[in-house]
């Protein structure tokens, strides 16, 4: 056997990989790839306050007894309830103590790896989180409550992420409760819920600027890294990738990783080595792609950011996607910006005094792109995430436990999207709170994203994460047409083939990148449609 060292951290580890030509054993999964239904429970958009989030009224399947938290409503447990009845999971044992909704997906004895969206602790423009940037808590337990019946008290729960490496993981951990959901499984069940942090290291950042880091301990399994090779969806554009930026300013590090035969990832060991993947997304807008759900949400299965393309250097014109035109300020800015990040982190010491100032200057001159200025690919012509996101996706569903890669599905998917309080506008990092009242779930990534497109009221023929899912591949990510994808929904407003929904949608408001691009209408930009939902 030989070995993959992963040298991203001071204590390396390795792992084992196959030898050439050596064949693994793939287990054998029901696919989700021609799973076309789509469930959307329509209810309260407020969720419960206190954790560690425990159902307010009794329900048959409820596996802890009388362990409820009558002192307030819990709305999304209810919410994640009603979704998993609306797709008839177990419906002949609905309302029984023997319900089992998830029992055709998570086995005994299965590894499940819950994977929310806890991209970072707090918005750009204010200091609170307003319950619209990461997964909330009440969702993340209600699913974990239902996994949990499903092991039948044999097999592991994994609560995991790579947040953006600025992110302060103890932060999120009280925002969403995690350490109380851990005792209450602890005490209630003897059961260990794992939470890990899956990123090797976070970035110290003064007003965006990355001004050191700090090693941590990491996805405790290791990583693996996957290469797509020739099935990238960075090859059409192989004579670009010299232009690509990642998340820091050491571009050298993405070039390693994302030229010619080579593209690859670092991915969590602890996600490959999963029976099941259960998608918690936080419904919001996003700068890069449109929205950020399902398929966006496995950015953080990455281990290194620094190894995932967000857009290309320069202008258009310049075969890059930074800026949105072609003006002279903007190759002004271009120029400064790569001097200013080739120069910065040869300031040692001083780095922490200069960020605050240059970045405020660099506002003044060149605009704020937190407010209404396009740049680092923030805008709806970026040409570079959506073909990260899509590499990511295929490995989750083709790549084995050592990183091989195989022509069926070697596990399992669902996902649970957490809409009760949704972000619009300036999403993903500083959205605007969106009471939207919603969970949906399903067991395609593609069809519940393109359930979420119709409803915030955004046509994902506009949108390259989704259209280009369709593409013809060897390692496809749905198995049907869009207009097969059905929804079912305790609101009639929302229920019947996504294509034949005719006005229904919640009017979300895009990102200013995306504005005038991506609404169902031209009207949509400006018109806030009555939502059922949220009445």
């Amino acid at each position: 056997m030989s070995a993959i060292t992963i040298g991203v951290m001071s204590d390396l580890r390795t792992i084992a990989a196959p030898a050439q030509g050596e064949q693994n054993i793939v287990r054998a999964t029901p696919s989700s790839l021609d799973s076309t239904t789509v469930a959307i429970f329509c209810g309260e958009p407020r969720y419960s306050a206190v954790p560690p989030f425990c159902p307010s009224d009794p329900v048959a399947e409820y596996p802890f007894g009388d362990a409820l938290d009558r002192s307030q409503p819990n709305p999304a447990y209810h919410a994640v309830r009603g979704a998993l009845r609306l797709l008839e999971l177990d419906a002949a044992k609905f309302d029984a103590a023997g319900w089992n909704p998830l029992g055709g997906i998570v086995r005994p004895g299965d590894t499940v790896v819950l994977k929310p969206n806890f991209v970072r602790d707090f918005r750009e423009s204010s200091p609170d989180h307003a319950d619209c940037v990461i997964t909330h808590g009440a969702v993340i337990r209600a699913v974990l409550d239902y996994a949990f019946i499903a092991l039948e008290g044999r097999g592991r729960l994994i609560i995991a992420d790579a947040p953006q490496n600025d992110a302060d993981f103890d932060a999120i951990r009280k925002i969403a409760g995690l350490d109380e959901i851990r005792e209450f499984y602890r005490r209630g069940a003897g059961f260990d819920v794992e939470v890990y942090d899956l990123r090797p290291e976070a970035a110290r950042k003064i007003d965006g600027v990355i001004v050191g880091h700090t090693t941590l301990p990491g996805d405790p399994a290791g990583y693996v890294r996957v290469n797509l090779g020739e099935h990238s969806a960075f090859c059409e554009i192989n004579h670009l990738c010299h232009l690509l930026y990642g998340a820091e300013y050491d571009t050298a590090e993405l070039h390693r990783h994302q030229h010619d035969d080579v593209h690859e990832y670092l991915i969590s060991k602890t996600v490959l080595d999963a029976d099941v993947v259960i998608s918690l997304p936080k419904l919001k807008t996003h700068k890069k792609v449109g929205l950020t759900v399902n398929l966006k949400n496995l950015v953080g299965i990455n281990g290194n950011k620094n190894w995932l393309p967000h857009h290309r250097q320069g202008t258009p014109a310049q075969g890059g996607d930074e800026f949105s035109e072609n003006g002279m300020k903007r190759r002004i800015e271009r120029t400064t910006v790569a001097r200013f990040k080739r120069l910065f982190p040869l300031l040692g010491p001083l780095r922490p005094l200069l960020a605050g100032p240059i970045k405020a200057f660099g506002k003044r001159i060149f605009g704020d792109t937190n407010r209404d200025t396009i740049r680092s690919g923030n805008w709806h012509g970026n040409d570079t995430t959506w073909r990260m996101v899509l590499d990511l996706n295929r490995i989750l569903l083709y790549a084995d436990a050592d990183g091989a890669l195989h022509d069926r599905p070697v596990r399992r998917f669902f996902s649970v999207v957490d809409g009760i309080v949704a972000g619009e506008g300036n999403g993903p990092l500083d959205p605007t709170p969106k009471p939207a009242g919603v969970v949906l779930a399903g067991a395609n990534p593609v069809a519940v994203d393109l359930a979420c497109a119709r409803l915030m009221g955004f046509d994902w023929r506009k949108m390259p994460v989704l259209h280009r899912t369709f593409d013809p591949h060897r390692w496809p990510l749905a198995t049907f047409e869009s207009t097969e994808v059905e929804l079912r929904c305790n609101d009639s407003a929302y229920e019947g083939p996504i294509h034949e929904l005719d006005g229904v949608q919640m009017g979300f408001t895009p990102h200013f990148g995306w504005r005038g691009q991506v609404e169902l209408d031209a009207n949509s930009a400006d018109r806030k449609s009555d939502d059922p939902c949220a009445a």
